[in-house]
C-alpha cells in the first residue's frame, strides 16, 4: 500500500514520466490546449547548481599570480596579470588573484560584489577518481558510498512544504544526476521543447478523455490530492502554451550556443514562468585537461569562456528575478600544481568555485590558501583542500532556501561556515 504522502510526492511527476517515455497522451494535450492558463505558483527562491565535470583547474581559473612557486611549476602554463606584448593578461581582482581573461564577463559581477569565489575548496576524501569524487560530492557524504540520496534531493525535502508542482526540482540533463537521487520529487528534462505536450490521436476522443482526467481529481475525497493533480496539470499546461522555441531573453542577453548555454536559457524560462522551480541543475563537461590545456587560447580558455558567458547571460536575462536566484558551481577536484609533460595538468585536490547572487558576500576570493611551496602542498603535489565543499554548499542552501538542518542535508558534517553569504 502506497502512503498518501508518498503518492502525493511522486504522483505529480507521473505526467512528466509519461512524457519522457514517449509523449504525454493526447487527452492531456487537448486539455492543455483548450484550458486557460492560470499560474498557481508564486515566485520562489531558486538555487541553480552547475557541475563542471572533469575537474576544473582552479589555479588557472583564479590564479594566485604573485606566487613564484606556481610560476616555476608551470613554465608554459603560468599566466600573469602584467600587460606585456600582445598577450591577454589575467584580470587583477585584488592584487593577489587574477581571473582568466576568457572569463571577462565575470569581472563586472565581481566588482559589483554579486560574485564570490572560494579558492581551495574540495572534498576531504582524497580520491582522484572522477567517478568516486563526483559521487561523493553529489551525495554530500564524502566517506560513504552507500548513501542512497543526493544532497540536492535532501534539500528539496527540507524546503518546508510539500512540492505540489512537478517542477520544484529540475535537472536540464538527459539522465538524472546523482545529486537528485532520492525520495523527493525531481525530474530530468534534456530539452523543454521536446518535452512540451504534443497533440496525438483523435481530437474528439482526446476531448472526452481530458474531461475524464479532470473529473478524476474533481471527484477525489482528498482535498490535497485534488490540489496536487490540478496544480501539476496547470504547470504542464504552461509548458504547452509557452513558445519555447522562439523564446527571447530579456535585456538582449546572449547565451552561448553550447550545451550549458542552452540549459541555462531553459532554466531561465522556467524561473520566469513561475512554475514553482526551487532547485535547478545543469552540467558543463570537458574539464579533464591532461593534454594541451593552453593559456589564453585552447581547451581551458574555451571552457571558462562558455561557463562565464553562460552564467552572465542567465543573470542578465533574470534581471527581474535576481533577488530570488543564486547560482553556484562545483567540480569534483582540481589539477596538479605542476604541469605535466604534455602541456596539461593531472588530477589534483582542491579547486575553486563561483557563487553568484544578490545575497552573496561578493567581490572577495574566500578561503585560506597558503603559498604553493612544496611543504604546503598535499602529497607534495597538489593545492591542499582548506575549505570542505559542505561548508559552502550548506551555507548557500541554508541562507538562500531557508534550510536549517545540516544534520540531514550533510550527515556526519559538523564544520564551520566561511562567510560566502551576507548576514
Amino acid at each position: 500500500m502506497v502512503s498518501r504522502r508518498g503518492f502525493l510526492k511522486s504522483g505529480g511527476l507521473a505526467l512528466l514520466g509519461v512524457g519522457l517515455m514517449g509523449g504525454i497522451p493526447g487527452f492531456l494535450a487537448e486539455a492543455a490546449a483548450s484550458e486557460k492558463i492560470i499560474s498557481p505558483y508564486k515566485k520562489r527562491k531558486t538555487l541553480i547548481c552547475i557541475f563542471q565535470r572533469g575537474a576544473m583547474d582552479g589555479l588557472m581559473a583564479v590564479t594566485p599570480f604573485t606566487d613564484q612557486y606556481l610560476k616555476d611549476a608551470r613554465p608554459t602554463l603560468f599566466m600573469s596579470a602584467a600587460k606585456t606584448g600582445n598577450n591577454s593578461p589575467l584580470i587583477d581582482l585584488d592584487g593577489k588573484f587574477g581571473l582568466h581573461p576568457s572569463m571577462k564577463s565575470f569581472e563586472a559581477l565581481f566588482r559589483e560584489k554579486r560574485l564570490g569565489i572560494v579558492q581551495g575548496i574540495g572534498s576531504p576524501n582524497n580520491t582522484r577518481s572522477h567517478f568516486d569524487a563526483q559521487d561523493y560530492m553529489e551525495s554530500g557524504t564524502p566517506f560513504n558510498k552507500g548513501t542512497s540520496s543526493g544532497w540536492l534531493n535532501r534539500a528539496v525535502g527540507l524546503l518546508g512544504h510539500d512540492a505540489l508542482t512537478p517542477f520544484t526540482a529540475v535537472s536540464m540533463t538527459s539522465a538524472m544526476p546523482r545529486s537528485f537521487y532520492g525520495d523527493n520529487p525531481s525530474v530530468s528534462i534534456s530539452n523543454l521543447q521536446d518535452f512540451a505536450i504534443q497533440m496525438r490521436g483523435n481530437p474528439m476522443g482526446a476531448n472526452m478523455a481530458s474531461k475524464s482526467f479532470e473529473d478524476l481529481y474533481d471527484q477525489t475525497s482528498s482535498g490535497l490530492l485534488k490540489q496536487t493533480g490540478k496544480e501539476s496539470f496547470e504547470a504542464v499546461k504552461m509548458l504547452q502554451k509557452t513558445n519555447i522555441k522562439n523564446y527571447t531573453p530579456a535585456n538582449n542577453a546572449v547565451y552561448p550556443n553550447s550545451a550549458l548555454g542552452n540549459s541555462l536559457k531553459q532554466i531561465a524560462q522556467l524561473v520566469k514562468m513561475e512554475v514553482g522551480l526551487e532547485v535547478a541543475f545543469a552540467e558543463s563537461n570537458g574539464w579533464d585537461t591532461h593534454f594541451n590545456q593552453g593559456t589564453e587560447n585552447g581547451i581551458f580558455a574555451r571552457n571558462v569562456a562558455d561557463l562565464s558567458d553562460s552564467i552572465a547571460a542567465l543573470w542578465c536575462d533574470l534581471e527581474a528575478y535576481q533577488d530570488d536566484v543564486t547560482v553556484m558551481t562545483m567540480t569534483e577536484f582540481g589539477r596538479t600544481v605542476h604541469q605535466n609533460g604534455t602541456g596539461g595538468t593531472d588530477h589534483g585536490r582542491a579547486s575553486c568555485n563561483f557563487i553568484l547572487g544578490n545575497d552573496i558576500n561578493g567581490g572577495l576570493v574566500h578561503g585560506n590558501m597558503q603559498p604553493l611551496a612544496v611543504e604546503n602542498l598535499e602529497d607534495g603535489r597538489d593545492l591542499a583542500v582548506t575549505t570542505d565543499f559542505r561548508s559552502v554548499f550548506s551555507e548557500v542552501a541554508d541562507r538562500h532556501l531557508s534550510i536549517n538542518n545540516d544534520h540531514i542535508l550533510f550527515p556526519d558534517w559538523k564544520g564551520d561556515r566561511i562567510g560566502v553569504m551576507r548576514g
